[in-house]
């Protein structure tokens, strides 16, 4: 069964990812993977992988945490450059002014802070996820995502195409002690499966090497990394 996956990579990163030793990971391979495990049947011809480039000033590594992003975007497409496609949004950072937190909340009294918010994203996966099965690109949509802005487009889907299997992978670690929020039940209702983590032993089963060769400089594994 032909399949796409849509993967929302700045949910993955703070799904699965951050403070991790495992950025270097193979999402192709790890999603190719987990389809296989729900449906043998199911042939992924196509990931597509949705993301924003790191505004440098507020980067913890500032220019470095850019130049590490595009080395491993350089890698995946290297390493799958039939399957996979990069995807831009933007950032925007600007003022805003919210409220003090207190209860009762005090309209009056607020705080000036950075906002940094992704733009684009969601209508791109979701415009794509339509496209897509309208245009009968594939027979099967696999979401990589927890974002319940994307709730209407699992809905669309279902109310105009009622055969087209979609399934769920919820990008979240491996359960452990650690108090997690609940899966979206939401998201879940409106697919035809859904695998609720990443285990611990796939993100290290599936990491890029190293170094990865292209036409021309090697795409580096960053050291921080």
């Amino acid at each position: 069964m032909r399949t796409i996956v849509y993967i929302d990579g700045f949910n993955f990163y703070f799904g699965v990812l951050k403070n991790t030793a495992y950025k270097w990971l193979d999402i192709v391979g790890l999603v190719k993977h987990v389809c296989h495990i729900q449906n043998p049947t199911l042939d992924v011809v196509a990931v597509k992988f949705f993301t924003a480039p790191v505004i440098t000033r507020v980067a913890t590594q500032g220019e470095k945490a850019l130049q590490s992003q595009q080395s491993y975007f350089k890698a995946l497409l290297n390493t799958h450059p039939e399957t996979i496609e990069i995807i831009n949004g933007y950032y925007i950072l600007e003022k805003g002014s919210p409220p003090r937190y207190k209860q009762p909340i005090d309209k009056q009294d607020r705080v000036e802070v950075w906002r940094l918010e992704e733009k684009q994203t969601d209508v791109n996966i979701a415009l794509q996820l339509y496209r897509d099965a309208a245009l009968k690109h594939c027979e099967h949509a696999v979401l990589v995502s927890s974002d319940s802005d994307l709730e209407p487009a699992l809905a669309f889907l279902r109310q105009d195409f009622p055969d087209y299997p979609i399934g769920l992978i919820l990008p979240r670690r491996e359960p452990n002690e650690t108090k997690q929020r609940p899966p979206n039940s939401n998201l879940s209702g409106l697919a035809n499966w859904t695998r609720t983590y990443i285990r611990n032993d796939e993100l290290e089963k599936f990491q890029l090497p190293d170094k990865v060769l292209t036409k021309k400089k090697p795409a580096i594994k960053p050291d921080y990394w």
